[in-house]
């Protein structure tokens, strides 16, 4: 069931809204301007992912232009290329907005015509990598509806996984609340990983100033973690 006031995005309304994710934006140790999650660096990652609750849009009203954004990708975290899957809660002029897209970063973002996005669904998003392939698909596990998509790149490094909360760096992060990433797990060097691995960066989202924006929490069973929205 939707909040209050809630969409579910057309494509045609999406697309002339769709937000452009991109890598991390670094900003010191285990923080960064755009990014709250965690991640996992190595050579040859094949596989990632991961599940959430489709967050609700919080306080459009107060801050009536902002986005937030759950993915599961490859690269991103020490490299100029993403290979990511996910889902927005947005905010735009007041009136919240939800929709699912993919992307091979720095290309655009697609939206995903096949999957219309309400809050309070459930989706599992996963990336792989085999032959020169990546394959990105989204189930709505809330109303069977999925979608998968292959594309290739000549410059993906496969050099990290991630499970993440994204926002602008300049604007405001939608106030989503808080979500939870659950049976997250990836595949980097043919060894499995999860949030709580040897090395893993556990990432919090900042302004440029350094005050908190999203915090994730620490990894507890299976891997699962959460992202608090702190202010926007």
């Amino acid at each position: 069931m939707l909040a209050a006031g809630a969409l579910a995005v057309t494509p045609n309304i999406a697309a002339a809204r769709v937000i452009r994710h991109a890598p991390k934006h670094g900003s010191g140790h285990g923080t960064s301007t755009n990014w709250s999650g965690y991640a996992v660096d190595g050579s040859s990652a094949t596989t990632v992912t991961g599940s959430w609750t489709q967050p609700y849009a919080i306080n459009c009203a107060l801050v009536p232009n902002s986005w937030s954004s759950p993915w599961v990708g490859i690269d991103g975290d020490n490299s100029n290329t993403v290979e990511q899957t996910g889902t927005d809660s947005d905010c735009v002029n007041g009136v919240p907005y939800y929709y699912a897209w993919w992307e091979m970063y720095p290309k655009s973002t697609v939206v995903i015509p096949a999957i219309t996005v309400h809050a309070g669904d459930k989706f599992t998003a996963t990336v792989s990598y085999a032959s020169g392939v990546f394959t990105m698909t989204l189930d709505d596990t809330t109303t069977g509806k999925s979608y998968s998509i292959t594309q290739t790149s000549k410059k993906a490094k496969r050099s990290s996984v991630e499970w993440i909360m994204e926002g602008p760096s300049r604007g405001n992060l939608t106030d989503f609340g808080s979500l939870s990433f659950t049976s997250p797990s990836a595949t980097i060097g043919g060894q499995t990983v999860t949030p709580d691995s040897a090395g893993a960066d556990p990432i919090t989202m900042v302004t440029k100033q350094g005050a908190d924006r999203a915090v994730p929490s620490l990894v507890g069973k299976n891997g699962a973690f959460g992202v608090t929205w702190q202010h926007s």
